[in-house]
């Protein structure tokens, strides 16, 4: 399988941003995680503060790629662009986060782009993109 990672504003930082929230690994140190964990298949990874720049990056990716998991960081709760993004492409997405945005401010308790997504996993830390890409094998299994 060809798997796309998208991570969203501020999470270039991870490591470094709120480590009582996301810890002291950064992305860099998942990904390799993910890739020897999932040899069997292939990872590309994109990370971007810019909304356009994700929207874009589905596009580009989301009728070729076999499953997309997205971290849209603080679009996932105001972006409509990308809902639609979403919408308009054939890849499965599943939305993930770091933390249980449930037990965080009120205003990330709404996400726009889940019911644009195959489904969303949140507050299992960086497990939630292994529970990601586990969700897609299966998937992919079952088509």
């Amino acid at each position: 399988m060809n798997i796309l990672i998208i991570n969203g504003p501020n999470l270039n930082l991870l490591g470094k941003r709120e480590p009582e929230i996301y810890g002291t690994l950064t992305f860099d140190d998942v990904f390799s995680d993910l890739t020897a964990r999932f040899s069997e298949h292939n990872f590309h990874y994109v990370q971007s503060n810019h909304e356009g720049t994700i929207i874009d990056t589905l596009h580009e990716h989301g009728f070729t790629i076999d499953g997309i998991v997205l971290n849209a960081g603080a679009y996932t709760h105001t972006s409509i662009a990308i809902a639609d993004a979403i919408r308009s492409i054939t890849s499965p997405v599943i939305e993930v986060h770091i933390s249980n945005v449930f037990r965080r401010e009120e205003y990330r308790h709404h996400s726009t782009i889940s019911g644009a997504c195959m489904g969303t996993i949140v507050g299992f830390g960086f497990d939630s993109y292994r529970l990601a890409i586990e969700a897609l094998i299966e998937r992919n299994k079952n088509k």
